[in-house]
């Protein structure tokens, strides 16, 4: 499972070099698809795994930062540094004996669910991967060569 979420951050940090070359215009402008724009895509991959990592799986107060106090792409990479350092340490301590332990959540509506740690942590992969997937899209509209997406190569196993 901790080889998925280097895999993701490797892509992550790629993804946030190509975006340097790009306008501040480009990074916030309104799009077709996934949740508006190239930087708050960003922000939301980073909020969620956050929200259900050092969050929901570990019961931990995180203060939340609004889209609208990260004003630029390095504001946005800083938060992810910030962000990952807590997902690293829970990740590093995970033991796969907790895939079937369940926990309760809160949806946004305020009832509870309750959902396996796997399930979870699943989904977070997969909820990041689906995302660059728009990113990717959006880049080429722009006309740029999208950043890789293959997990072969990348020396991560």
């Amino acid at each position: 499972m901790k080889h998925f979420f280097e895999y993701n951050w490797q892509v992550r940090d790629e993804w946030f070099e190509l975006l340097k070359t790009i306008s501040q215009e480009e990074l916030y402008k309104k799009r077709i698809g996934g949740v508006g724009n190239i930087a708050y895509t960003l922000f939301h991959i980073i909020d969620v795994e956050c929200a259900w990592i050092c969050c929901d799986l570990q019961q931990k107060t995180i203060p939340f930062v609004p889209f609208e106090d990260l004003p630029t792409l390095e504001s946005i990479m800083d938060l992810s540094q910030q962000y990952r350092k807590e997902v690293q340490a829970f990740l590093d301590n995970w033991k796969p004996v907790t895939m079937k332990k369940r926990i309760e959540v809160f949806d946004n509506d305020g009832q509870k669910e309750e959902f396996a740690q796997g399930e979870i942590l699943s989904h977070v992969i997969a909820h990041e991967i689906h995302h660059i997937g728009q990113l990717s899209i959006w880049v080429r509209e722009i006309g740029l060569k999208p950043v890789s997406a293959n997990l072969i190569r990348r020396n991560i196993f």
